[in-house]
C-alpha cells in the first residue's frame, strides 16, 4: 500500500512536472500504476478495503455519492439515499415556478415515488461537503465482501473520515443529520443496522432535515419507506435461507454468481434479482424474464409455458426484486455463444414482493430483530 506521505510527495512531483509542461514516461507510469493499485483493492473480495485519497469537498458529487482520486467510477454510499440536487436549468425553472406545483409535476402519473431535485437535496450536498472539507483520506468498507458494484457499476461502500482522531461513519452520520432516512430498498445493512436505526430515530425525534415540518423535501416518505420495506423483506427472507444453504441460494448481485451457477448446471437453485424486462413467447417459443445483474448485463429466467409466467404476477413487478427457483441450464444464443439460464415450470417457484411479504418473516425473527435494535 502506498503511504499517504509517499502518495503526497509523488503527487506533488507529478503536478510540478505537469505544470512545467514536462510529461515524462516515468510520470505516466506512476499515474497508471497508482490507478491500477487502487482498482485492484476495490475489486478485492473483502470487507475492509483500506484508506483511499480524496480531494476534500470537491470529491462530493451529492449527498450520497463521492469520488476517490484516480478512479473512473464514483462511490455509491450504502444505507442512504439523499434527495437530488439541481443539475439542469429546467429543474431550477420548475422549482422557481412554485414548489407545490413542482412536486405534482415531478410525480406525474407514476405509481411509485419518484426522485427529483429539491432544496433538501442541495442541503444534503452541502452537508457532505462540510463533512469532507478538510479530509484528504477516507477509509472504505463494504457491507458484504461479494457485493462490489451496484447496478450502475458504482463501487458500494461505507466511507469513514477521521474526526478528532476517530474514524466516523459518514453514511450513519448523514442519516443522523436528517438528510436521508435509513435506506433499505436494496436490503438492510448487515453490519450497521442498529446504528442506522438509532440515527434515524434521533433525526426524526429532533425533526432534522427531511423530518422537519415544512421542509422542502419529498412529501411521501411514508410511501417510500413502505415500498423499501417490501423489497427489503424479499431480500432478508432470501438471505436468511441462504445462510442455511449457501450453495443453492445465489444472489445475482454477487461477483461470483455466474461461477456458482456454472457449477450447478442441471441442478435446482434459488436466485435473487430485480426484474429488468420481459419477453413473451411467440408461438411455441419460451417466454423470458430478464433479471438485472448490472445496467448492461441481464440473466434469463425461462418459462416454456406462458401461462405459468402470467400466473406468477412477475409481469407487474418490473424493477422489483424477485426470488426464483428453477433448474440451471446451458444454451447457445443466436451468435453461438454459450449462456446460462434458469428454467421455471411452476408458478409457486417465483416469489414476488407484496405488502404481505413482511409476514413471511416469523414472529420469532421479528422479535429477535427488535431485541437486537434495543441492545
Amino acid at each position: 500500500m502506498i503511504s499517504l506521505r509517499t502518495h503526497a510527495i509523488s503527487l506533488a512531483a507529478v503536478l510540478s512536472l505537469s505544470c512545467a509542461g514536462i510529461a515524462t514516461e516515468q510520470t505516466k507510469r506512476f499515474t497508471k500504476d497508482e490507478t491500477r493499485s487502487l482498482l485492484k483493492r476495490l475489486e478485492t473480495v473483502s470487507l475492509e478495503l483500506g484508506e483511499f485519497p480524496i480531494e476534500g469537498a470537491s470529491s462530493v458529487l451529492d449527498g450520497d455519492t463521492i469520488k476517490v482520486k484516480g478512479l473512473p467510477a464514483s462511490l455509491r454510499l450504502l444505507g442512504i439515499d439523499t434527495e437530488e440536487t439541481f443539475k439542469k436549468d429546467s429543474e431550477r425553472a420548475a422549482f422557481a415556478a412554485g414548489w407545490e406545483q413542482d412536486k405534482v409535476k415531478m410525480k406525474g402519473s407514476s405509481s411509485r415515488p419518484v426522485k427529483y431535485a429539491t432544496p433538501l437535496g442541495e442541503d444534503a450536498k452541502h452537508y457532505a461537503q462540510a463533512f469532507f472539507e478538510d479530509v484528504r483520506e477516507v477509509r472504505m468498507e463494504r457491507d458484504h465482501p461479494g457485493e462490489i458494484r451496484d447496478f450502475y457499476n458504482r463501487y458500494l461502500a461505507y466511507v469513514f473520515a477521521k474526526k478528532n482522531g476517530q474514524w466516523v461513519n459518514y453514511n450513519v452520520e448523514c442519516v443522523r443529520a436528517g438528510f436521508s432516512p435509513y435506506f433499505m430498498k436494496y436490503g438492510r445493512s448487515r453490519r450497521f443496522h442498529k446504528e442506522f436505526v438509532d440515527a434515524e430515530r434521533e433525526a426524526r425525534e429532533g425533526q432534522r432535515g427531511v423530518w422537519k415540518p415544512g421542509a422542502m423535501a419529498y412529501p411521501d416518505y411514508d410511501e417510500r419507506m413502505k415500498w423499501w420495506a417490501e423489497r427489503e423483506a424479499v431480500i432478508t427472507r432470501f438471505e436468511k435461507a441462504a445462510v442455511e444453504d449457501p450453495e443453492h441460494y445465489i444472489a445475482l448481485t454477487r461477483w461470483d454468481a455466474m461461477l456458482k451457477l456454472e457449477s450447478k448446471v442441471g441442478q435446482e437453485v434459488t436466485i435473487l434479482g430485480s426484474v429488468s424486462d420481459l419477453k413473451y413467447s411467440e408461438g411455441t417459443g419460451p417466454s423470458v424474464v430478464k433479471l438485472a445483474r448490472t445496467r448492461t448485463n441481464d440473466f434469463d429466467v425461462v418459462f416454456f409455458d406462458r401461462d405459468v409466467l402470467l400466473s406468477t404476477g412477475v409481469q407487474f413487478k418490473k424493477s422489483e426484486f424477485v426470488q426464483v427457483r428453477g433448474t440451471v441450464q446451458k444454451y447457445k444464443n443466436e451468435k453461438g455463444w454459450e449462456r446460462l439460464q434458469v428454467v421455471v415450470s411452476l408458478p409457486g417457484q417465483v416469489l414476488a414482493p407484496s405488502t404481505s411479504l413482511e409476514k413471511l418473516l416469523t414472529d420469532d425473527q421479528k422479535r429477535a430483530d427488535r431485541s437486537e435494535e434495543d441492545d
